[in-house]
């Protein structure tokens, strides 16, 4: 059951409308875009590794030198094949909130509303965006924006954990010295990826969820 500590009446709720919301026909002025962030830790081999030859594969000395860590942001669109990236030191309340402002005002300019689905951190609130953007800004945004937040433990709701293990096993998952590199990577990954129009293809339903769980569901 996913690690599924028990299922609140709140836990269906949010679990029902993501799962509703991931069935519904794509509709490209109102994406369904899951979001989320990863931390990468900067690593710096001590010693030059010894490239990959025929027979043999690239080897690493257990010695490396720690250079500090940076965030990835990860936004994609399922149903498009469409993905939205961005590498920043941290991911603060200020660098979320820009990284969503320019996904609605820049990479989704002719959608009438964007919806996220995304999870309870305490950046991904609407007050965040009234703490960085001021009032009026704030409003402007929000107004495009339709938060689905994933029940609590529930981490396999959002597909952007879809992505971010796509990434990982990809891109991100060795020993990358500092950000700029990290960078570069990630552009280079994310273009590829789009170009391809990569999906993800979400089959769990409501009704397979309804079944699978009866147990454990509310009133049953």
């Amino acid at each position: 059951m996913w690690c599924i500590p028990e299922i609140t009446p709140e836990y269906a709720k949010r679990m029902f409308d993501i799962l509703d919301l991931y069935h519904e026909k794509y509709n490209p002025k109102k994406p369904v875009i899951g979001f989320d962030e990863k931390s990468k830790q900067l690593i710096e081999d001590a010693r030059q590794p010894i490239p990959m030859k025929p027979g043999s594969s690239e080897k690493y000395d257990y010695e490396y030198i720690r250079n500090g860590t940076a965030n990835i942001f990860v936004a994609v669109e399922p149903k498009a094949g469409r993905r939205i990236t961005e590498v920043t030191t941290q991911r603060t309340k200020s660098e979320t909130v820009l990284f969503l402002k320019r996904l609605v005002d820049e990479d989704y300019a002719d959608a009438q509303i964007v919806r996220l689905v995304l999870d309870n951190l305490n950046t991904h609130f609407e007050k965040s965006f009234y703490e960085i953007l001021g009032i009026t800004e704030a409003k402007r945004i929000l107004k495009r924006i339709e938060f689905h937040y994933t029940p609590k433990h529930a981490s396999w709701l959002n597909v952007a954990e879809i992505e971010i293990n796509v990434l990982s096993s990809q891109c991100v998952g060795g020993r990358i010295k500092n950000k700029e590199l990290l960078k570069k990577e990630v552009e280079a990954w994310t273009r590829t990826r789009n170009l391809a129009k990569k999906k993800i293809d979400w089959t769990f339903t409501t009704k397979a969820a309804k079944k699978k769980l009866a147990k454990y569901l509310p009133n049953n």
